[in-house]
């Protein structure tokens, strides 16, 4: 399939042909959930923790005589049904994430792509390098084009663009390696380089 090319200033840059495999598959939802799903559990930290009976800070001198008192038999305040006691079966610090086999990854990478380009959200663009790093000058041209929520991808990040965005809060600049499921479907607008598109089909060819 045929995508038309922009520079950032917004004229015509000639035409790119992009692979079908990649940006013309039907997107499936399953898939891209897998995917995210396998992403976020990764990411989350899992440090969650709470103390046990054995970890409260509590005098182990038992509270009452064992007969006598016409309650139930105790010895420590810090058993959980008391206020103040530990916690009966808490979290405690885990990994939250599973295995997702990289054939299947690169799949959903896949359909991610194509379903930026079925949605219309895909822009391809010949290249984002910039002389100088004017945060003003890019967010000119960001609010030319009307771009909201955007994640720039080439396949090396020029080192001017990437400081100019950098006080952008709208955009995202990744390198084509660091491309993934879960940036591409939260952005309103992917943008696409030449380098970029080409370094991303070799990576999923």
């Amino acid at each position: 399939m045929k995508a038309d090319a922009i520079k950032l200033d917004g004229k015509a840059a000639g035409s790119v042909d992009l692979n079908d495999e990649i940006f013309g598959l039907e997107p499936r939802v399953d898939i891209l959930h897998r995917v995210v799903r396998w992403q976020r559990n990764n990411a989350q930290a899992g440090t969650h923790k709470v103390k046990t009976r054995s970890e409260v800070k509590y005098s182990t001198k038992k509270i009452y005589r064992q007969k006598g008192t016409g309650g139930a038999r105790h010895g420590a305040r810090s058993a959980p049904i008391f206020r103040g006691g530990g916690i009966y079966k808490g979290p405690t610090p885990r990994s939250h994430g599973h295995e997702l086999t990289k054939k299947f990854r690169k799949l959903g990478l896949r359909h991610a792509l194509s379903a930026k380009a079925a949605a219309g959200e895909l822009v391809i663009v010949d290249s984002v390098e910039m002389k100088d790093a004017k945060t003003s000058a890019l967010a000119k041209q960001v609010n030319a084009h009307g771009w909201k929520r955007t994640l720039v991808i080439d396949s090396v990040v020029d080192e001017n663009f990437a400081v100019a965005a950098r006080n952008i809060a709208t955009i995202d600049v990744l390198p084509s390696m660091g491309a993934n499921v879960y940036d591409i479907l939260k952005s309103d607008t992917l943008v696409l380089t030449k380098a970029g598109v080409e370094a991303l089909e070799a990576r999923l060819s």
